[in-house]
This record gives C-alpha cells, structure tokens and sequence, in this order.
C-alpha cells in the first residue's frame, strides 16, 4: 500500500463526449481531497479508444472543469514533471511496460482471432460456464510464438491471472473487498494494433505519475482486482482506493442523459451559477456531518474527508439543485446579476450588443423586482423580457379575464392620468390607483389587472407600481394605448 505522505489524485476522463454529472461529481471529490489535504490534483486524459474519440470533448472538459472552478495542478495545458498527460502520447511507455509483462512471465502473446474468440464463448455459453477466454495461448510453446511472430500474425498481450487465489483490498469508503481469480479472466493488455487498454494505461500512467489515492466510480471496484494484479506483476506499490457511490435518477434508476444526466455546459447554458452546481455535486454522497446544505467553496474544502462520503447511492434531485441555486442568486450582487441577466438577453436579441445607461438602469431594476421569484439566471431573463421589449401577445387566459370591452375606457382614463401625473413614483402611482378606483366605486383589482397585462403581456410579477416605475412614463402609457387599440381590434367596443 502507498505509504508515500504526499496526496496526489487524478481525473481521468475519456474525450468521448461531454462531462456529465457523474464524471463531474468524480472530478469535485478528487478536488476536494486534494486540496484538503494539501495535496495535488491532477487532470489526464485517457483516448487510447480511438474509435469513440471525439475531438471537441477535449475543450468542452476543460471548459466545464474550469467553469465549476476545479482548476488542476498538473495536466493538459497546465504541465508538470509526469506528463505527457495524455494517452495516446505516451504510447511507447505502455509498449515498453507489457514487454517487460512479457519477459517476467506474467503477461503472454495470445493469438486466437476474433472469430474462435466468439467460437468459445458461444460453446462455454451453451454448456452454462463461464464465458471468459480459455486461455488457449497461455501455454504456447517458445518456438511456436516464434513462429507466429516471424509471420506477423497479428496479436494481442494477456496478462496471466494467477489461479486459486484471493485478492483483496482496504476501500476507503466500502472496507474490505475480496476477489476470488477463479473470476477473473485473463485481461488484454496491448490491443493488436499496439495500443493499450483502459486497465494497462490506467495502472502504468498511475505508477509513473505517483498518484497515491484513486478515487473513482463505484462501477470500477470490479476492474480494482484485475489492477491489483498489475501492480504486483510490475511489483510496484498499490495506491489506496476509494469508489464513490453511484448517483440514481429521480426515480430511483440509473441515471441517463434521458433521465437528469445533463453536462456540465447543459447546467450553464440552463443558468445555474457554478458555486451552486459544485454545492449540490458535493453533497451527492458526501455530507459534512451537520444540517449545513448552501456552504462556500473553502467551507466545503475544510469540512470534506471520505470518512463522511456515503457507500449509499446519491440521489440526484433537480429541485433540491434549484433551490440552492436560488439561494445563491438572492446572494448575488445586484451588478454581478444584472450584468449576467444583460448577457441572456443579448444572446436572445432583446437588447443591443452595447449596453447603454437606460438598459443598464432596467437591468439592475429587473434584477431588484425579480430576483426573489428566480431560481436561474435564465429564468430571470426569460421572465424579465417586457422591460426591455414591448409584450408580443398576452397571456391567452389572463386577456380574456381582463381585456373586455369594458377595460379600453378605464386603460385610456388611466393612460391620460399618467401622462399628466407630477411623477412616476412608486408611492404616487398607488395613489392615482387607489383614488380612481375609489371615485369609481369598483376594487383597485379592477383597475391594475388591465394595466399588469398592457405593460407586461401576463398576468403575474413583481408588484405592479414598482414594474411601472422601473419601466417610465413613456413605455407604461405607450404600451396601456397599445393594449386598448388591441382590445378594440379583437372586441365588439
């Protein structure tokens, strides 16, 4: 077991898609254990599966990393003493380290082609054993390697899975795991195209980078014992291992992209601030031992050990991660909010890519009016509209309520009142309000529902007199004059 004082932890993502929630839950608790331990975090890039390699993966890892601000010490784009920290450059090594399987007798040349592989299967299958390779090459004579090789045929490297024995190890979160290697089966190493697979790369890349924990997903525990084996074919000292709990969809089964399993960008572009998203992920199987929920990024580094991370499957709950999101916005200064809410609403074309004073002023209005009713920075934006654009259509359900051919003489009086009033004032609006409809004898509802839905299309928000001060004279009378002439085109006035 590593004895070595110094904490070193890797992430180890394969470019073949996007980061989604699990991997990045993964990333955060090295992170964290990491840097609570004073330790070393470590970014490597595992794409020895060419096939399923995409390109603009690679970018969009390092984005969502840094986004959620899981800045590494060592890795692509950063450096450090160990690397390349990315696979397919350190080819040569791989090659290098099964040869040395090789000449230790604890790896082999296997030969078989893909078509008596399946041949075997099938007739293990049929007589109800297990479906591993029968380790037909496995006792070769020299000679006959020889002569396979002189002839180029093409094929792969084993590793020898020692028989009858029990391999066992210390989790840090589950405790004791045994294996027995009756089960297991005698793992490729080297493909026959001279690349790695995952298990090779994975124990070599960890020994030669001195990673001393790896933490990883609780779906690896199966391969931990085949690594086991690796590490003491080379005869190199074990790391300590820790496999953090599965997260399950809302319902209870396996999360899928179908079922929550967004990416890492997916959250961002949906609006939720990154201080929020890496306060859920680090509670998906971690709690810090108290009722704290919202807590700050040093908080959570001081508190966090894997004593307290839970073998239990998380449960990935999207209104728990709402509402924390929310509570982060209520903290959020009105600049950093409304100048988040300014780039929604440029990217939706409401507003000018140049910000001038006045939609400045209605952002940080909106931002004061609707921040408490906002879960998300999108969601802000997208209720937020009608201070900057004037309503497209009215709320269907609300127009008929409201919009009757009783409402065109009250919204002309009321726009009249407006355009004469000493000032726009929260305080004097109410008042005009309140003294119309007392003169009138009808409920002051009467009169501020028409308005709410002539000046923001719908029949709901922040309070009504406050919306108007923010927006101005010119755009309320504008819009009540517009929602009357509305009225008159779709009514029998």
């Amino acid at each position: 077991m590593n004895t070595n004082t110094s904490v070193r932890v890797r992430f180890a993502p394969s470019p073949t898609g996007s980061l989604h929630i699990g991997g990045a839950r993964t990333a955060l608790f090295n992170f964290l254990f990491a840097r609570h331990s004073g330790g070393t975090f470590i970014l490597r890039l595992e794409d020895t599966d060419r096939e399923r390699y995409v390109p603009e993966a690679v970018n969009e890892i390092f984005e969502s990393l840094r986004w959620l601000g899981l800045v590494w010490d060592e890795g692509p784009e950063a450096g450090g003493e160990f690397g390349p920290y990315i696979q397919s450059q350190r080819s040569g090594l791989y090659r290098e380290q099964a040869e040395r399987l090789l000449k230790n007798g604890h790896a082999y040349r296997c030969f078989c082609t893909a078509a008596r592989l399946e041949e075997v299967r099938r007739e293990r299958e049929k007589a109800k054993e297990k479906t591993s390779y029968d380790r037909r090459c496995r006792a070769l004579h020299p000679g006959e390697v020889q002569r396979l090789l002189d002839e180029k045929t093409p094929h792969v490297v084993r590793l020898k899975v020692p028989e009858g024995r029990t391999i066992a190890f210390d989790d840090m979160i589950r405790g004791r795991i045994e294996y027995d290697s009756g089960v297991l089966d005698d793992l490729v190493l080297l493909k026959s195209d001279g690349l790695p697979t995952y298990h090779l790369a994975n124990v070599v890349d960890d020994h030669f980078m001195k990673i001393s924990h790896v933490l990883r997903g609780e779906e690896w525990i199966a391969s931990t014992p085949r690594h086991i084996l690796l590490y003491e074919a080379f005869g190199w000292e074990l790391p300590r291992f820790a496999h953090l709990p599965v997260i399950l969809s809302p319902d209870g089964g396996k999360l899928s992209k179908r079922k929550g399993a967004a990416s890492v960008m997916d959250y961002k572009r949906a609006g939720y601030e990154p201080d929020a998203l890496f306060n859920f992920l680090a509670l998906l199987g971690w709690a810090p031992g108290d009722d704290r929920e919202k807590m700050g990024r040093e908080e959570i580094i001081e508190a966090f050990t894997l004593e307290k991370v839970s073998p239990k499957a998380a449960v990935l709950d999207e209104k728990k991660l709402e509402w924390m999101n929310g509570r982060y916005i209520q903290e959020m200064s009105t600049e950093t909010l409304a100048a988040a809410a300014l780039e929604e609403w440029k990217k939706a074309g409401i507003i000018a890519p140049a910000a001038d004073d006045e939609t400045e002023r209605r952002a940080r209005a909106a931002v004061k009016l609707l921040r408490e009713r906002s879960k998300k920075i999108t969601e802000l934006a997208e209720n937020g509209r009608y201070f900057f654009a004037e309503p497209a259509a009215y709320e269907e359900k609300a127009a008929k309520k409201y919009f009757t051919a009783e409402a065109v003489p009250l919204l002309d009086m009321l726009a009249g009142k407006l355009s004469a009033a000493e000032s726009f004032t929260r305080e004097n609006l109410e008042r005009i309000y309140h003294e119309n409809a007392e003169s009138m004898k009808v409920s002051a509802g009467a009169l501020i529902h028409p308005t709410r839905l002539a000046v923001s299309g719908v029949s709901f928000g922040p309070g009504l007199f406050e919306l108007m001060e923010a927006l101005g004279r010119d755009t309320v009378v504008r819009r009540m004059k517009t929602a009357a002439e509305w009225i008159r085109s779709h009514t029998a006035v």
